[in-house]
């Protein structure tokens, strides 16, 4: 992991430790992206050298320090640290393990601003937060800004700085003690490198009838991989070949271990008791029962509502439904009544009229249909006569 202001070299330093373009054209540098807030972000690459494959994880965080409120900027770093421990810690609870990528952060680069006045308080309180969950390890950035007395009086002021935070009990990444005489010594060359003072350059430049890697200035050339020059040969033996074993076992064996500890014990990232910190496990199993059995009552409950509401509803409905079929039945009704009553007028009108009809001619309606129906039955009689003799018939 690589933090610290833009510009700072954060990508050109990476990309010259492992002699890879690593920031691509497709993925762009952290200074390189226009972002007001810090985010996490990861690259990953696959490194082939003399048969040796070896997948190295690049994480950045655009937006570090940029703002003008800096507060709780090294949040989302946390956050990041903490969540690859839970995905490690969650793999090894499993019944069933299996074997994972270790994905977790076993190194963190500081990059501090070559500003000859020494670490800022926002460097203090990164530190201070994260000391106990990653392997800092304060780099000074772009050294060849600055003379040789200038890097040699600010790493003086630094390490006065870090001997301050080391009063604190805040810990840096420290070289491990070993038996053998030659191992101390080289640890405390490197003891003694602490901050890196480094330069990072991919360029090929002509020194003295020699091509080296470095920047080439009007004054002279400051190599990169010269340590009269700067650190960086000392900062990439130390991460990439004789400390990256012991690296990973400090965050295995105490950093992960703490979080581990703390998220047994019930503890949150600041060290404070979370709400079910102080309960046993079969305590805890209780709450947890009961608190869903509250939930499923509380849905049961509201579910009880609803189906109240919706029978309400529907008892409604079925009412203005009966009020309405009532209302069109009691319309019909009385138009019924109506069309009974005006045919009842008509037939007594009918039947008047009939009566002074009788009176009036001397004969009923009945005789005149009686001698209708004997006229028409004799035309017919007469008819069937008058066919039979143009028949021959008689």
């Amino acid at each position: 992991m690589v933090v610290g202001e833009s510009g700072l070299g954060k990508s050109t330093l990476i990309n010259s430790m492992f002699l890879a373009e690593i920031y691509s054209a497709e993925y762009l540098g952290p200074s390189l992206r226009v972002k007001k807030t810090v985010a996490v972000e990861t690259s990953k690459v696959l490194l082939k050298e003399n048969g040796v494959n070896l997948t190295l994880t690049v994480v950045d965080t655009p937006g570090f320090g940029d703002a003008v409120d800096n507060s709780n900027c090294w949040v989302p770093v946390i956050d990041y640290i903490e969540s690859k421990y839970e995905e490690f810690l969650n793999a090894e609870s499993r019944v069933t393990r299996r074997q994972i990528p270790d994905s977790r952060v076993h190194c963190c680069l500081y990059f501090v601003a070559p500003s000859g006045h020494g670490l800022k308080p926002l460097d203090v309180e990164f530190m201070q937060r994260l000391h106990d969950k990653v392997n800092i390890i304060p780099v000074i950035a772009k050294a060849d800004t600055m003379t040789p007395d200038e890097c040699a009086h600010f790493k003086k002021q630094a390490r006065l700085i870090l001997n301050e935070i080391a009063q604190h009990k805040i810990k840096i990444y420290e070289f491990p003690e070993v038996e053998e005489e030659e191992e101390n010594k080289l640890h405390k060359l490197l003891r003694d490198r602490v901050p890196f003072a480094v330069v990072g350059a991919n360029t090929v430049v002509d020194h003295d009838g020699k091509k080296v890697r470095g920047r080439k200035y009007p004054w002279g050339v400051a190599e990169v991989e010269n340590l009269d020059h700067c650190d960086f040969i000392a900062l990439r033996n130390m991460v990439v070949r004789t400390h990256v074993q012991d690296l990973k076992d400090v965050t295995n064996n105490v950093h992960y271990e703490n979080f581990r500890c703390r998220t047994l014990a019930g503890l949150g990232v600041d060290g404070k008791p979370t709400k079910a910190s102080n309960k046993n496990p079969l305590a805890q199993l209780e709450e947890e029962k009961r608190e869903h059995d509250n939930k499923m009552k509380k849905m049961e409950t509201e579910m009880e509502q609803v189906f109240e509401m919706k029978v309400r509803e529907k008892k409604q409905k079925l009412k203005d439904s009966e009020a309405d079929l009532q209302r069109r039945h009691e319309q019909m009704r009385r138009s019924l009544e109506q069309q009974v009553r005006e045919l009842e007028e008509k037939r007594r009108a009918f039947e008047a009229e009939k009566t002074a009809w009788e009176q009036q001619t001397g004969h009923s309606i009945e005789e005149l249909r009686r001698r209708s129906l004997e006229a028409n039955s004799k035309e017919a009689v007469d008819g069937k006569d008058k066919k039979n003799k143009k028949k021959g018939l008689f």
